[in-house]
């Protein structure tokens, strides 16, 4: 059972578009490709920008700049994950984010003719990227902080800056404010990563594709049954199944390998889900060492790769 959806290039431009509106400037959004970061994007996350610490050994950002806006807790991982205190609330590997509940505007709620499976509720495989990209949370709003830095089980649900206040920056300089992607908080990330975002935001990423919100009509269908195989229906059938998980296996070793699109069953048969395309910890574009696939992608989506891994058009 589900608790409670990513963008194709057209949708996260609009949104771009509304975005820069709020800022009063008009901005162009890039989605098919990686937008430009200091990170390297090679061998680990932790040369990705999902190293939210902003710490890279070869030259990566300041991490400083961002110190009063969150909580540098020193180590990747602990920004989605713990080993111990998880939130219990959501089917994930030891989650440690905090997960508002939430009712989604799904995209079977646009009303177009064209989508005829089942669409419900975001399902884990999408909540847990949605839990930064909805903006809803802060990116540093976990449940137990690293060390001695604390626990509180009620922020698998609730943001508790009190609590996260008591986290103490090794650069000297606290965070005062604990902010996301969301485009109407004064002092977010938008705040600066955006096109209008003036002499604050010089030199910074715009961030505005990545704000997904929690008006899902306009993205890539999450939660959305994948159709059974059968005649007429324009969809290749992935190779290999196990319980709660099917996937197309393109180098045959019957093994969901991160370079393989999958379907998720979360208790409503399988789905496509965020994590269906993409893989939060980076995979390589081609042999150890190379750089990661843009925008986090399973597959490149050169020659459209990624929508003809499922669509056959």
């Amino acid at each position: 059972m589900k608790l409670t959806q990513i963008k194709p290039w057209s949708q996260a431009a609009v949104r771009g578009a509304l975005v820069a509106l709020m800022f009063g400037s008009v901005m162009t959004v890039s989605a098919d490709v990686d937008l430009p970061t200091k990170f390297d994007n090679a061998r680990s996350i932790s040369n990705t920008r999902h190293n939210l610490t902003q710490r890279q050994a070869a030259g990566g950002p300041v991490s400083t700049t961002m110190d009063r806006f969150r909580n540098d807790y020193g180590e990747v991982c602990v920004y989605c994950h713990t080993p111990h205190g998880s939130n219990a609330n959501v089917v994930l590997p030891l989650w440690n984010r905090t997960i508002k509940a939430t009712t989604y505007n799904t995209y079977d709620q646009l009303g177009t003719s064209t989508i005829t499976q089942q669409v419900s509720q975001p399902g884990p495989n999408s909540l847990s990227c949605l839990s930064c990209h909805d903006g809803q949370v802060a990116v540093d709003s976990v449940i137990n902080m690293p060390g001695a830095g604390g626990y509180l089980a009620a922020q698998a649900t609730v943001q508790n800056n009190t609590f996260l206040n008591a986290w103490t920056n090794p650069s000297g300089i606290d965070a005062t404010v604990h902010v996301g992607l969301d485009p109407v908080v004064a002092n977010g990330c938008l705040s600066c990563h955006s096109a209008g975002a003036g002499i604050n935001g010089t030199g910074a990423t715009d961030f505005a594709a990545f704000v997904i919100g929690t008006d899902l009509r306009n993205d890539h269908p999450v939660g959305v049954r994948f159709p059974t195989p059968g005649p007429g229906v324009d969809f290749n059938t992935p190779g290999a199944t196990r319980p709660g998980l099917r996937w197309f296996d393109n180098n045959g070793n019957n093994f969901p390998d991160p370079r393989e699109v999958r379907l998720y069953d979360s208790g409503e048969g399988f789905e496509v889900e965020c994590a269906s395309c993409h893989d939060p910890h980076g995979v390589p574009s081609a042999g150890v060492g190379s750089s990661f696939n843009p925008s986090f992608l399973r597959v490149s989506n050169a020659g459209s790769a990624v929508c003809l891994t499922c669509h056959t058009k």
